[in-house]
C-alpha cells in the first residue's frame, strides 16, 4: 500500500513509500535536494522501519530544526501510529 505524507520545515514537498511487513519497499521523494534524497531513497529501502527512524531521527539542516531525513523518520512514526 502507498502511504504519502507532507514534511513541514523542509524543502521537500512530499515523502511517497510502500511498506511490506515492516520493510521499506520504495520511497520516493518529492522536491528538496535531488542527489540527496535520491540517496536517501536509496539507502533506506530493503530496511526496517525502526532501524530507519533510529537513524535519521533529529538530523537538521542548517538552522531549520528539521532536515528531509528527520521528516522521513516522523513520516514512518505517524505511518505506525496508525497502523497500530
Amino acid at each position: 500500500m502507498e502511504y504519502r505524507y507532507r514534511p513541514e520545515g523542509v524543502c521537500s514537498r512530499e515523502m511517497i513509500f510502500e511498506i511490506e511487513n515492516g520493510i521499506i519497499k520504495s520511497l520516493k521523494i518529492v522536491g528538496g535536494c535531488d542527489g540527496n534524497t535520491k540517496g536517501i531513497s536509496k539507502l533506506v529501502v530493503g530496511m526496517k522501519i525502526e532501524d530507519v527512524i533510529e537513524k535519521l531521527k533529529g538530523i537538521n539542516c542548517g538552522n531549520k530544526g528539521t532536515s528531509c531525513p528527520d521528516q522521513l523518520s516522523k513520516a514512518l512514526e505517524k505511518y505506525l501510529k496508525e497502523i497500530a
